[in-house]
């Protein structure tokens, strides 16, 4: 048992520096008092994707005053925290050390606990930030540049992982594609701004998988790039659009099925999506259209905390300090990967 679990109006203030925005957020008991961040996409769009070292750079410049700046919409002061919470991976371990390091300046500083948090637990906890219906066990997607799999959420701490991509995550593929197609950085959205002028009319590969909930997006994204290709070749017209519109549709469409196939075998009828491509709306419209046809309920956080912010990593560090888990210490160090298991 940690000195935290049962603290009234427990306050959190965490920070996430994983990639590309700089963000600190404040929690208090549950509720989100302040959210900032600072987006580093312009500046990485003129080189087609993130520079680690620019990014790292923008993060020093960045992390004091997006936190002053949380602080300030709270109304609280950093007295008033009770912990400190930062992502410490998976992600970039230039930009993760920034922010990992300014939270245990502060932890020492002002001698308050400090909590690590996964970046893609982070994610799956976005959706407890406005969907309080939501009620364990619920089936949970994790869609991300970095991470694709289906899991099962049993309690604050417990994620059963039933199933994971063996090569590309969903987020990398749409990335991937958008550079072929000529798209600016980031690309999946710019892969949904080009698929809505199109239609999915260009037949797409199959991917098989070792497992039932298992996912591959290496054969369809190397399809895309062949597509391409030969039509170059051959000084073929072909409708990039069109493309877009059949690419996006033959990612998502087995996400959504795969989730609702397995709420069904183990009787759950919540699905809530977590990771950046959950902001994509083709992907919420399918999964809403199937999901009340299945008669299952489907969740989605609010876009801004799809994509990466602080408000995740402060639920999801309240979730683990309200189930007793332990705090950690100044030796916490950056990963650039960090295993889903199933416990915290």
């Amino acid at each position: 048992m940690n000195p935290l679990q049962d603290k009234k109006d427990l306050t959190i203030l965490a920070i996430e520096s994983s990639c590309d925005e700089t963000a600190c957020a404040i929690l208090k008991d549950g509720e989100l008092l302040s959210s900032v961040i600072s987006s580093q996409v312009p500046i990485h769009r003129r080189f087609g994707g993130v520079v680690p070292e620019i990014a790292s750079r923008n993060h020093v410049m960045a992390v004091g005053s997006v936190v002053r700046e949380a602080l300030e919409k709270s109304g609280l002061n950093l007295y008033d925290i009770d912990a400190i919470a930062v992502t410490y991976g998976a992600g970039l371990l230039g930009a993760l050390l920034v922010g990992l390091s300014y939270a245990k300046g502060l932890a020492y500083a002002l001698n308050k606990p400090l909590l690590g948090v996964s970046h893609i637990r982070g994610h799956v906890s976005a959706n407890h930030l406005e969907h309080k219906e939501l009620v364990y066990p619920y089936v949970t997607l994790i869609v991300s540049g970095g991470h694709t799999a289906l899991a099962i959420k049993e309690n604050n701490t417990a994620l059963d992982i039933v199933g994971s991509t063996g090569d590309d995550a969903v987020g990398e593929a749409f990335d991937k594609v958008a550079r072929v197609l000529g798209l600016p950085y980031p690309g999946g959205p710019e892969i949904e701004k080009l698929a809505r002028e199109g239609k999915s009319n260009i037949a797409m590969p199959k991917v098989k998988t070792p497992g039932k909930y298992d996912f591959s997006y290496s054969g369809l994204k190397t399809f895309v790039i062949n597509y391409v290709h030969n039509k170059e070749q051959k000084g073929e017209e072909y409708s990039k659009a069109d493309l877009a519109a059949s690419f996006q549709d033959s990612a998502l469409t087995p996400l959504v099925e795969k989730a609702i196939a397995l709420c069904e075998e183990r009787g759950i009828k919540q699905i809530a999506v977590a990771g950046g491509v959950g902001a994509n709306g083709r992907l919420r419209e399918i999964m809403n259209n199937k999901c009340q046809k299945a008669g299952i309920k489907a969740f989605f956080p609010s876009k801004v905390f799809c994509t990466d912010n602080a408000a995740m990593i402060a639920m999801e560090a309240y979730m683990q300090l309200r189930a007793g888990c332990e705090l950690s210490d100044l030796t916490l160090d950056a990963k650039a990967t960090v295993k889903l298991l199933k416990r915290q």
